[in-house]
């Protein structure tokens, strides 16, 4: 292992901005500040590497870790003539983690490490504020007890309740009905004298000699180790796993540990603390956004423990509010406001900072790459590119594939009926309604039962993150448009409203103070676990009861990074439709065409489920016949509806794919009804059931193996798909069919199928009196279609991989049966991702491969797609553009996802500049 520790300070630091990897992106962020001549409190980071050397180790540190640990902080009392335990002079600092990418708030944070007793008492000699001494020791004992210790906080919520019930006393504050969040913003913590501090401490101090057997340390080095400890140990905390699993983070990449001088935001009225944005992280408006508390910690506006204050006079809608930064602090202000233009610049991207002002003089302790929603994201990208700070290339690249989905998210519809229950602030933009849960466990078991939830808490903490994933919505009563809940839910794309100070929270249940038009108190509501609410997060507005909303509309900068995206992409883009409904939907997207047309979900309608069963139950094929000339015309007529909708486009239609026993009804109730509806006995319904039924459906009697035992089924479609065509022609649009044979794994098997659909077309072409064009071709869904690929080429002018089941059956791995174990396989690192959404290259990507070359070798020029779940999935949309695929097909809403992630992959294979692929 090379160098552990990288040294930041007075102008000069070891590291870099290009050092993410090492030393983390907070750590790489401080030094790069340093470099620049940002005001940066000096401090070291510990790299990556000894948190892997830490966990290989068996979660002891690396030998001669300690020693270069203890240089640095030599280093640092030098510098800032303080040293770690001394009364008279005392250095105090905080330990952050810093992962390469950004993880807010999922690993651990200590702030006013190295104070006791004594050296408590002389830090309040040395400031002259004994109040704020005995504050910096309590939140300490707080914080270290909760991470390093393991003594949960909610140990310490008594004690710090009664501290606020015998201020509010001495306040003249009546706290006898109030509850804990109540009590809070009546009597927030910089209320609390010296006399209740320090009694606070003793309580805290007998709360962790209970609990763990020891009193706290007093080894101002003894607590630097375990911070540090604590700190590593955080990388694999159940809320950090989470995070790193919903974005894609491996594990192997550890977290880096940053120790660094504190700097005091709680110094009194001329100090404070902050988090800003250069653009506004919700809508990527070019505006300087964000909060700050006075007299406060950083942990008081991530947390949300306290409702912040804008930063400018312009964000608060008033001129003469002195709640502002820029009111209350010019100078700071006008420093932070350079500052932040000078570090955009630098970084050429959106950064997110946390600052700090002691004594009216601003210090920077982080800055990093700012979480974004996907429509700040887009609009971040475009305008940066306009502004000419980057290219339209590194504007393809910055957009989140992932995060275009949340630009497809309906909003509130206006003309709704819809009673407000309450307002707070827009944290995360975006319509949602669910029922009310109080926990984040509730959340994710009544999610996991199909149900749709909206989180609401006082405040979220890191600890929430499962239930966060698992809510439609999140509604908090404390914390800003910077809290941990904001920045959470805009990061996953989910709607927030945080800061809805008329909601409390206690005891199950959220009690709603009403106000009326005037602003006037007019009484309260009490919401209960499982009523129903909706957010809209782009107003901040709460609704009682379900609304109804309306789709969302796409923004200019979104159309603009799609035209570029289009641009350089090679790979086409179509999508999986099955009525017209949904390929309009899939053009208006940006679709190319049709890859995947399931002839099946078209038999589902009431008006021709019947006569799918009386084909099934026909007893011979003259009867299956005559079953199939009565669904003719409704096929025939979907079919002219999509080749209308998709004029001039290809559309590729599977013939019929599942097992005839899935359009028989299973339960006695059903079974009677269609007695009764087909003059057929119950009995022989259940014998036709028991005779197709199948142990394995999915590799049965199905696919192109219905047309081997039962041809006239696949003439019935071929007969409907040509005389939509011709019908279509006709009437001036241009038209291009693609009949596909699904599940085929020989060359005779699509030998049959095509002189089927050749016969069946020049039966139509002789009645129709005109040709079209059409393409015959199949699915490659078996692994023997892949290794036999170049026979199958010999018959089929196109393949398309049908990655679903090509994934099921390579592995051997049923996708329904898959929910059992899936998620343990990938939590033990069998696979990296579930393999059924997101491709798995060593195995199913190597038939593809296969596939490709075997079937190019035999048919040069072969068309290739893929319409499976992958086609949508920007990793495995890579893997596709890398193996030369011609295009992709995804449901509609993932259209523009794909044709971003095809522009990405473009870029990053270099193959931008090549030529398009061609239908």
């Amino acid at each position: 292992m090379a160098r552990s520790i990288y040294f930041f300070g007075a102008g000069q630091a070891d590291g870099d901005a290009r050092q993410k990897d090492l030393l983390g992106g907070k750590g790489a962020g401080l030094a790069e500040m340093t470099r620049l001549g940002i005001p940066v409190p000096p401090g070291f980071t510990i790299t990556t590497e000894v948190c892997n050397a830490y966990y290989a180790a068996g979660k002891v540190l690396p030998a001669g870790v300690e020693d270069e640990i203890k240089a640095a902080i030599g280093r640092l009392e030098s510098l800032l003539d303080a040293r770690l335990g001394s009364p008279d002079a005392p250095l105090l600092v905080s330990v952050r983690s810093g992962a390469r990418a950004s993880m807010p708030g999922m690993m651990d944070t200590i702030l006013n490490l190295g104070l006791n007793d004594e050296i408590a008492r002389g830090l309040a000699r040395r400031t002259g504020s004994e109040r704020f001494a005995l504050d910096a020791y309590r939140r300490f004992i707080l914080a270290y007890a909760d991470i390093v210790l393991g003594v949960p906080r909610e140990r310490f919520e008594d004690a710090l309740g009664r501290a606020r019930r015998q201020a509010a006393a001495r306040l003249g504050v009546d706290a006898t009905l109030l509850n804990a969040a109540e009590l809070e913003r009546k009597v927030p913590d910089s209320l609390l004298d010296p006399e209740s501090l320090a009694a606070l401490i003793q309580q805290q101090k007998d709360i962790v000699l209970d609990a763990t057997g020891r009193p706290f340390p007093e080894d101002p080095y003894a607590q630097l180790q375990g911070a540090i400890c604590a700190v590593f140990g955080s990388w694999n905390n159940h809320r950090a796993q989470v995070y790193r699993k919903m974005h894609d983070i491996p594990e192997a990449w550890g977290t880096a540990c940053n120790i660094q001088a504190m700097v005091f935001g709680n110094l009194g009225d001329d100090s404070g603390t902050g988090v800003a944005f250069t653009r506004d992280p919700s809508t990527g408006e070019r505006r300087f956004f964000g909060e700050w508390l006075p007299n406060a910690q950083g942990e008081d506006v991530v947390a949300g423990v306290r409702t912040p204050h804008p930063l400018s006079r312009s964000a608060s809608g008033s001129d003469d509010d002195e709640r502002s930064l820029e009111a209350r602090m010019p100078g700071a202000y006008a420093e932070l406001v350079e500052v932040q233009a000078r570090l955009e610049r630098h970084f050429r991207d959106m950064q997110d900072l946390e600052f700090t002002i002691q004594q009216n003089k601003l210090f920077l302790l982080q800055c990093r790459t700012g979480k974004r929603t996907g429509r700040a994201a887009v609009r971040i990208a475009v305008e940066m590119a306009k502004e000419g700070l980057i290219s339209r290339e590194e504007a393809i690249l910055r957009v989140d594939p992932g995060a275009i989905d949340q630009l497809l998210h309906p909003s509130i519809d206006p003309g709704a009926p819809k009673k407000v229950l309450a307002r707070g602030l827009p944290a995360s933009p975006g319509a949602a309604t669910g029922q009310v849960v109080f926990s984040a466990d509730e959340a994710e078991r009544r999610a996991g039962q199909g149900k749709a939830v909206i989180l609401v808490r006082s405040e979220t903490s890191p600890e929430d993150i499962h239930g966060m994933k698992a809510a439609r919505g999140i509604l908090t009563s404390r914390g800003g448009m910077t809290s941990h809940a904001a920045v959470v839910a805009r990061g996953m794309g989910k709607s927030c409203v945080a800061g809805c100070s008329a909601i409390s929270v206690s005891q199950g249940q959220m009690t709603v103070s009403l106000y009326d038009d005037h602003g006037h108190a007019s009484g309260t509501l009490t919401v209960k676990a499982g009523d129903l609410i909706t957010l809209d997060g782009s107003t901040g507005t709460v609704y009682l009861g379900a609304v109804p909303t309306v789709p969302a509309t796409l923004s200019g900068e979104f159309g603009e990074l799609m035209v570029w995206a289009d641009a350089v992409r090679r790979l086409r883009v179509r999508s999986n439709a099955d009525t017209p409904h949904d390929a309009r939907t899939a053009r208006n997207f940006g679709a190319e065409g049709i890859g995947l047309c399931r002839t099946e979900h078209m038999f589902f309608d009431e008006e021709r489920i019947e006569a799918v069963r009386e084909m099934i139950l026909a007893p011979d094929e003259a009867g299956r016949r005559r079953a199939l000339a009565k669904l003719l015309p409704f096929q025939r007529g979907d079919f002219v509806g999509v080749f209308r909708e998709m004029a001039g486009l290809p559309v590729t239609i599977r013939l019929l794919d599942p097992p005839l026993h899935e359009f028989l009804p299973q339960d006695e109730a059903q079974l009677e009804q269609l007695s009764r509806t087909m003059g057929v006995s119950k009995r022989d319904l259940e014998r036709k059931n028991e005779e197709l039924a199948e142990y394995n459906p999915m590799l049965g009697h199905r696919g192109c193996r219905l047309a081997i035992t039962s041809p006239e089924i696949y003439e019935m479609q071929a007969r409907a798909i040509l005389e939509a065509a011709c019908e279509v022609a006709a009437a001036g649009v241009e038209v291009e069919p693609e009949i596909m044979i699904p599940l085929s794994m020989t060359r005779r098997e699509l030998a049959i199928t095509r002189a089927l659909v050749e016969r069946v077309a020049e039966q139509v072409f002789a009645e129709k009196g005109r040709r079209v064009d059409y393409r015959f071709g199949t699915m490659i869904e078996l692994p023997r279609a892949s290794i036999m690929a170049g026979e199958l080429a010999e018959e089929a002018e196109f393949f398309s991989f049908g990655t679903n089941d090509l994934t099921q059956t390579t592995l051997g791995i049923s996708r329904d049966d898959a929910g059992r174990f899936l998620g343990a396989y990938v939590e033990s690192g069998v696979f990296a991702k579930d393999p059924f959404q997101s491709l798995d290259v060593p195995g199913v990507g190597a038939l593809v491969e296969m596939g490709r070359d075997r079937g190019r070798a035999a048919r040069p020029g072969l068309k290739l797609g893929i319409c499976g779940e992958h086609g949508g999935d920007p990793s495995s949309i890579a893997f596709f553009e890398r193996a030369g695929l011609d295009y992709v097909s995804c449901s509609p809403f993932r259209v523009p996802i794909a044709r971003l992630a095809a522009a990405q992959a473009a870029l990053s294979a270099g193959s931008s500049k090549g030529p398009r692929a061609t239908d």
